[in-house]
C-alpha cells in the first residue's frame, strides 16, 4: 500500500480509513504466523475470539499511546522512535522463533491433548495446550459451568496481549508515517488511531476463530497435531528470515507486508 494516498481531511474520513486500514493490518503474514502458534489452545470458538482481542489490544496500545505523543511532538518524537523501532522488529524475529519452538515443545510434552469427561448427564470433550494434568482424579473442569453464554464472557489473556503489544511496537512506524503528514489536526489523527485499533481488533479476532476451526471440530490430535506442527514451522521460518533481512539485509519477507 501507497502511503502517499492514505489522506483524510475531516473526521468521517479519518473513520473510514482508520478502519478499512486497521482491518488490512492485522492480516499481515507476521502478525497471521504468530497467532496461528495460539490457535489450538482451546477447543471453543468463544475462546480462540478473547485471544485475538487480547492481541489486537495489545497490539493497540503502543500504538495509541506513541501516535497521541507524535502527533503533539511531531517530528522529534517520530525521529527518535525511527531509531529504535529496528530493535522492536528484530524483537518480533526472536519472538516468532520462541512461539515456533513452543509449539513443539507442547507436542513433545504433550501439552495439546485431548479428554473427555460428564456431569450434569453431559459428555464433553476439549481440547487444550494451555495446561497439563496430574495424575490426581481432579478435573478442573468439572467445577465449571458448561454452556453457551459462560463462553462469552470476556477473558483476558496475557500471552497474547503481550505479543500484540511487541508487534504493535515494531509496526507502529509504518502506520505512523502513513497519517503524520495527512493529519489536519491532532483530533482527527487520534480518531483514526482509535478506529485503526478497532479495525485491528475486528480483524484479527476473525482470523484467530478462522484458524482455530479444524481445532474446534476435531476429536483427534491425529489431525490436528501436524497442523500445528506446520504452524510453529511456519513461525520459526518466518522468524529466522526476518531476522536474517534486519541482521544482514535480505529481502526474504518483503512480500509479507504493504
Amino acid at each position: 500500500m501507497d502511503h502517499e494516498l492514505i489522506k483524510f481531511s475531516n473526521l468521517i474520513s479519518a473513520i473510514i480509513i482508520g478502519l478499512i486500514i486497521g482491518l488490512r493490518h492485522s492480516t499481515d503474514g507476521d502478525h497471521i504466523i504468530a497467532i496461528s502458534t495460539l490457535a489450538k489452545d482451546y477447543k471453543n470458538i468463544f475462546k480462540s475470539l478473547w485471544i485475538g482481542v487480547s492481541w489486537g489490544l495489545g497490539h493497540s496500545t503502543p500504538l495509541i499511546i506513541l501516535g497521541i505523543l507524535i502527533l503533539i511532538s511531531k517530528q522529534a518524537l517520530m525521529d527518535f522512535y525511527n531509531s529504535i523501532s529496528i530493535y522492536f522488529e528484530f524483537g518480533v524475529a526472536i519472538m516468532l522463533i520462541m512461539l515456533g519452538i513452543q509449539v513443539f515443545w507442547k507436542i513433545y510434552k504433550g501439552d495439546f491433548h485431548t479428554h473427555s469427561h460428564e456431569h450434569d448427564g453431559l459428555g464433553h470433550t476439549h481440547v487444550h495446550g494451555s495446561h497439563q494434568h496430574d495424575n490426581e482424579n481432579n478435573d478442573e473442569h468439572f467445577h465449571k459451568k458448561h454452556g453457551f453464554l459462560p463462553e462469552l464472557i470476556p477473558f483476558f489473556r496475557v500471552k497474547s496481549y503481550v505479543i500484540g503489544l511487541i508487534h504493535g511496537l515494531a509496526g507502529s512506524s509504518a502506520v505512523m508515517l502513513a497519517i503524520l503528514p495527512t493529519t489536519p489536526n491532532i483530533f482527527s489523527g487520534i480518531t483514526f488511531l482509535i478506529f485503526f485499533s478497532i479495525g485491528t481488533i475486528i480483524s484479527m479476532s476473525i482470523m484467530t476463530i478462522i484458524m482455530s476451526v479444524p481445532f474446534v471440530f476435531s476429536e483427534s490430535n491425529k489431525f490436528t497435531n501436524p497442523i500445528i506442527s506446520i504452524f510453529g514451522a511456519l513461525s520459526i521460518g518466518l522468524g529466522i528470515a526476518l531476522g536474517s533481512d534486519i541482521a544482514i539485509g535480505t529481502n526474504f519477507t518483503d512480500f509479507l507486508w504493504y
